[in-house]
């Protein structure tokens, strides 16, 4: 009988991701934060008391494996749904089916890949759904939940945090596609261990680019006559033609280079801000994060003392959306140098956190009726609107009126620098507060 190989048309053709994607809990590598034993992802899966979650992290990290592992283990009815493929109509299907399945006592779970491609419609059409128990909701994000999904549909399910794979158990996965049946276990290949690290250190915490990039050096390797397949140090050169860049290769870099890019720009230091945006960039970080972040810099680092920043912070963000990477790398490059050569000034981030502790304390006070609107006549009986003052009637465009609480009254929040234009609207604030002292009654 002839010898088969990995290179016989008849065999399995599905890429060794999918092949080696892992059916339970003991194949899953990663994650021993949520999966190791006693941890609560693991228990719920067990017990079988998924609830609606939302897994985040970055591509390659398991997300729609896990989701996978739940449909073995659940006694629930399992729809897969892809955000990219679907729409409004495709979703009022899926719920008609879950509304079925309810009447007859069997729970759905649905699972949506890539849910922050959803727009607020869209997300808006699960949440009826979810809050009746129809289906228990499971979506996949490499996009922050927070920014992506509707607060009130985020605030129906349990964010889980997945990490970028440690290298070292990339390593493990690599060296296991070896030994797999599943994998190349039914061939020789010869493959050296600082080649499987070196694999494992390029694909910066992703799984699916570790097994895809070791599958690439091992289809191209040098086959012997005996069928051993020898992979050789000239072909990883030629299948990892980019120096690996350390990100995310603890599940915390993400984190660390966005706050040395922060800082740096607060730090006024448009040298190292470049080069954290770059790094950031090169490693393949979404342009539209980076630039979502500049955006919040704009305000909480710069403020007042150049309002101009947050034109060039939104404007670079559209630049990104419009065009994408590499071409929006230039346009990221701009903002970034603004704001690290822009004045500085946190007061307007001061002033809304000093507001938001005296409002959640504060939360019953009522509002002043003079400030109130009075579109009823009941409401202009209770005293709605009586006293109060329309600033553009008088010559200063000013009135002494206060627009706080009673017990507030006096209470103050913005207090701006001397930073850049900040100067200027301080002692334009500092004119106004003078003018309503000497008219108060």
């Amino acid at each position: 009988m002839e010898q088969m190989t990995i290179f016989d048309t008849n065999m399995n053709n599905q890429p060794l991701a999918a092949r080696l994607r892992p059916q339970d809990l003991e194949d899953f590598v990663g994650q021993k934060h949520l999966l190791g034993e006693g941890k609560i992802l693991r228990r719920l899966i067990e017990e079988d008391k998924i609830s609606s979650m939302v897994f985040w992290g970055p591509p390659g990290v398991g997300k729609t494996t896990l989701a996978r592992i739940i449909a073995g283990r659940t006694k629930s009815a399992f729809i897969d749904f892809s955000a990219v493929t679907s729409g409004i109509r495709e979703i009022r299907e899926v719920m008609k089916k879950a509304e079925n399945n309810r009447l007859y006592g069997e729970r759905t779970i649905v699972f949506v890949d890539e849910i922050h491609r959803f727009n607020k419609a869209q997300q808006d059409a699960f949440l009826p759904f979810v809050e009746k128990g129809s289906i228990i909701l499971i979506g996949a994000t490499t996009e922050n939940p927070s920014f992506e999904i509707n607060g009130a549909l985020l605030s129906r399910c349990k964010v889980f945090v997945l990490q970028a794979l440690q290298t070292e158990e990339l390593t493990e996965l690599l060296a296991r596609a070896i030994t797999d049946p599943r994998g190349f276990g039914k061939e020789k290949v010869n493959i050296t261990e600082d080649m499987l690290r070196a694999i494992a250190v390029f694909a910066n915490g992703d799984a699916r680019t570790a097994l895809l990039t070791l599958e690439m050096v091992v289809l191209n390797g040098n086959v012997a006559e005996d069928g051993t397949i020898t992979v050789t140090e000239e072909t990883m050169e030629q299948c990892i033609s980019r120096k690996s860049l350390l990100y995310d290769k603890t599940g915390e870099e993400h984190y660390n280079l966005i706050s040395a890019l922060h800082k740096s720009m607060r730090n006024s230091d448009p040298d190292a801000a470049v080069y954290w945006l770059a790094r950031m960039l090169e490693a393949g970080e979404d342009p539209l994060y980076i630039a979502r972040r500049v955006v919040r810099f704009a305000s909480e680092d710069v403020g007042m003392a150049d309002p101009h920043a947050l034109t060039t912070a939104v404007a670079a963000y559209q630049a990104c959306h419009f065009i994408g990477m590499p071409e929006c790398s230039v346009h990221l490059t701009q903002a970034v140098v603004h704001m690290s050569l822009a004045p500085k000034s946190n007061a307007l981030y001061m002033a809304y956190e000093n507001a938001k502790w005296d409002a959640s304390k504060n939360a019953a006070e009522p509002v002043p009726l003079h400030i109130r609107n009075a579109p009823t006549k009941l409401m202009k009986e209770l005293d709605y609107g009586r006293g109060y003052q329309y600033a553009h009637d008088t010559e200063e465009k000013l009135t002494a009126m206060s627009c706080l609480p009673d017990s507030m009254k006096g209470t103050e929040y913005y207090f701006p620098t001397e930073q850049g234009l900040e100067a200027r609207y301080k002692k334009h604030l500092e004119e106004i507060k003078a003018w309503k002292k000497r008219h108060e009654k």
